[in-house]
């Protein structure tokens, strides 16, 4: 079954797929879903528990001609408390004010996240999360998916964080993750002057016994891998472009702080923190596959004002 996913359309909730020119293989008007299944599953185009699921909810049928699958079913407002929080003010107006889409289509939404903001609440019913922010936009824009983050950043680390907003996006976007596909660069600033403009650090990292909210690199930890340029070089700090491999907790500040550059910032892992309150980590470019037609997907997030407040004052020094 040869389908044209640049054709298919949303139509409400449900995802239309029209038949191609000179396709011989298509369902008859009319066909039973079981045939239709059996179809897209031979057409290896999306997942086949994705399909398989569809077609256990009645979410797979035929209109004349076209096959519509059930891909963007609303969320359950009366039964999720991430929506039930969306539906009040925000907890943190200004903070949320920062968290504005940087990408979005029916698939995927890329916000900004800013420093201070989690990800996902570390409790039931924490308010002022990014995830309750990604709910919100959803619910005003009139269209209340079930959006889930698909990676996390540290609490004061700012930058793009994507999530998905159905569950066929959610499926290729974690297979993607998995396989290293989601290509995530970073700017820090790190203390001192470093004895290669580029590198890599290469270095497993592992739970700190010693410590309950650290990680360190040990030699039984999970492996780790962090790319890195010097974009600036201070008097005595640096400006580096960073690429991860690896998507460990706390890995940037981790690889850095074991080299002999912490953070600026970065209290927990040895960096100085006269001139600012959190680690200088900001998140640039977040690059990926659109989770329907695999086209490459670009979302960039300009820096904060903490960092060219930070910027300036190390260019002045």
């Amino acid at each position: 079954m040869r389908i044209d996913l640049a054709s298919a359309r949303r139509e409400g909730e449900w995802l239309a797929l029209v038949r191609p020119a000179g396709s011989d293989d298509w369902p008859e008007a009319g066909s039973h879903p079981h045939e239709v299944r059996k179809r897209l599953l031979a057409s290896s185009l999306f997942p086949a528990k994705w399909i398989n699921r569809l077609f256990s909810v009645g979410g797979i049928r035929m209109e004349g001609e076209r096959v519509l699958l059930h891909a963007f079913p609303a969320a359950h407002l009366d039964r999720s408390e991430l929506y039930r929080m969306a539906a009040l003010p925000p907890a943190n107006p200004k903070l949320e004010a920062l968290a504005v889409p940087l990408w979005e289509d029916d698939y995927a939404l890329v916000l900004n996240k800013p420093a201070g903001m989690r990800v996902h609440g570390a409790s039931p019913g924490e308010r002022g999360t990014l995830a309750e922010a990604a709910a919100r936009h959803c619910l005003i824009a009139g269209d209340p998916q079930p959006v889930r983050h698909i990676h996390r950043l540290d609490d004061d680390t700012s930058g793009p964080v994507l999530f998905a907003k159905n569950d066929l996006a959610q499926w290729r976007l974690d297979e993607a993750m998995r396989g290293k596909e989601v290509d995530r660069r970073y700017v820090a600033i790190v203390q001192g002057r470093l004895k290669a403009s580029r590198g890599t650090i290469d270095l497993p990292i592992g739970r700190d016994r010693h410590h309950r909210s650290r990680r360190c690199v040990t030699r039984n930890g999970d492996a780790a891998v962090t790319h890195y340029e010097v974009a600036e070089q201070f008097r005595s700090a640096a400006l580096v472009r960073i690429r991860l491999e690896t998507g460990r907790t706390h890995q940037i500040r981790v690889h850095f702080s074991h080299i002999g550059h912490p953070l600026l910032g970065d209290g927990l892992y040895g960096g100085e923190v006269s001139q600012l309150a959190h680690q200088a980590l900001h998140g640039e470019r977040l690059l990926f596959r659109h989770p329907l037609t695999g086209e490459p997907v670009e979302a960039q997030a300009v820096r904060p004002a903490w960092l060219d407040r930070l910027i300036g004052k190390l260019r002045d020094s």
